[in-house]
């Protein structure tokens, strides 16, 4: 084993070897230039093959030529990207009047000829998964690292605009999260408290149950 301790190799640095694999060639760990570690083939490493950890790939020069296609483009977070671009600035999109209609716009960071790339770096560095939505911490503002975050669907909606929130002893939630809470539907929430029924009614009579029962049953135990 050659030993590499602390030498760089373009971005990327040994911190140590990590296993021997086939041919008795040793894999070390390295450190890359944008923070990230990664376990590699030394042999690749020192002969130029692998020069990053991968974040090579994603960046540009500066004339605007492409060092490496980025090779995300049926990727989830490119549809992400591509469906915010489309709701604030195509009129056409269904989503348009939500947004773009409403003045939301897309940062500079995000937009432009590097737009994709520097989304992409956020959303990896802060938080995001498969299966989570993006979704703006004040919807009056527009997308952008300070006023975005990774969450789920549930928590998504309960962060829309037309979101019904409702305070019974004292507590406050969305219909969503009280319908996760008792159990019921949220449709079935909103549909209660439409049709008249009180809070009270709507949150404690039993899914299925009608309220003339409720009060019924109540004035027996009186």
């Amino acid at each position: 084993m050659i030993d590499i301790t602390g030498q760089k190799f373009n971005r990327l640095t040994a911190i140590e070897p990590v296993y021997k694999g086939k041919n008795s060639v040793w894999y070390w760990k390295f450190k890359c230039e944008c923070g990230n570690e990664k376990v590699c083939n030394s042999v690749e490493v020192r002969r130029g093959k692998t020069k990053s950890c991968g974040c090579l790939a994603l960046e540009r020069n500066k004339d605007g030529s492409c060092t490496r296609k980025h090779g995300l483009s049926d990727s989830r977070l490119y549809s992400i990207h591509s469906g915010m671009k489309g709701r604030c600035y195509r009129k056409t999109h269904s989503g348009y009047k939500y947004y773009g209609g409403r003045g939301i716009k897309i940062c500079d960071e995000w937009l432009g000829k590097d737009g994709f790339i520097h989304f992409y770096e956020w959303a990896i560095n802060n938080g995001y998964k498969e299966g989570l939505s993006i979704d703006r911490i004040d919807v009056d503002k527009n997308y952008s690292p300070d006023n975005c975050r990774w969450v789920t669907h549930l928590k998504q909606c309960n962060n829309k605009r037309n979101n019904c929130y409702v305070t019974f002893n004292g507590i406050t939630h969305t219909t969503s999260e009280w319908s996760k809470l008792l159990g019921f539907e949220r449709r079935g929430i909103a549909s209660r408290l439409r049709n008249g029924w009180t809070i009270e009614e709507a949150l404690t009579i039993p899914k299925g149950g009608r309220r003339a029962n409720y009060k019924n049953e109540e004035t027996n135990r009186g």
